[in-house]
């Protein structure tokens, strides 16, 4: 069994922080509950200035190790690994991220885990050669027969798998979203999720 399985919002609440974040540097209420938008910027109506400038204070290491664990995440992702499945961590951060990134998971036990950066949303730069640094033409050779992902932005990266089931994190910036297929499921929570398997 080969599982994808996304970072941000699946493995850690990443959004709830973002929410507190705009209005400490803002005063723009957004409450988690209200981003309707998987773009943060959309979501909080920020110019282009105010964004970068939160996702610097966002992608601090401090704050990235400060993430709460998505409830029953770190249990399901390692009763997985326990029954011998294939897991691998396909995350959209920025490379400049993965060392922090790989810290987190270790700190809350998935250290048994791969963790691969992948340039999902065209906003970071490859560095040729890493071992951890997916460029697309790499991520396409990959064969996975579960996805776990919230981003409807993600959803293309599985196209070329047509057999894939996606189980979908169910977040409020996807609740308008059309899936592509029957094999979408949207799950409330990892108990759900590992319900499908």
């Amino acid at each position: 069994m080969n599982i994808y399985v996304d970072f941000d919002d699946c493995l850690c609440e990443t959004a709830r922080y973002f929410s507190l974040l705009v209005r400490k540097l803002y005063n723009i209420d957004v409450p988690y509950e209200k981003i309707r938008y998987f773009n943060l910027q959309k979501s909080f109506s920020l110019t282009e200035e105010e964004y970068d400038h939160l996702m610097i204070e966002g992608h601090k290491p401090e704050v990235l190790l400060s993430y709460e664990e998505t409830p029953g995440a770190v249990k399901t992702l390692n009763s997985w690994l326990d029954k011998g499945y294939d897991v691998k961590i396909i995350t959209g951060r920025p490379v400049s991220t993965f060392d922090v990134s790989r810290e987190w998971l270790n700190q809350h036990g998935l250290d048994r885990l791969p963790l691969y950066s992948l340039n999902k949303y065209g906003r970071d730069n490859f560095l040729k050669g890493s071992t951890f640094n997916l460029q697309l033409d790499d991520y396409y050779k990959m064969h996975f027969d579960y996805a776990v992902e919230d981003s409807p932005h993600a959803f293309k990266f599985f196209d070329h798998l047509p057999a894939l089931k996606v189980l979908v994190f169910d977040r409020p910036w996807n609740q308008d979203c059309t899936f592509p297929n029957q094999n979408y499921i949207r799950c409330h929570g990892w108990q759900a999720i590992d319900a499908e398997f």
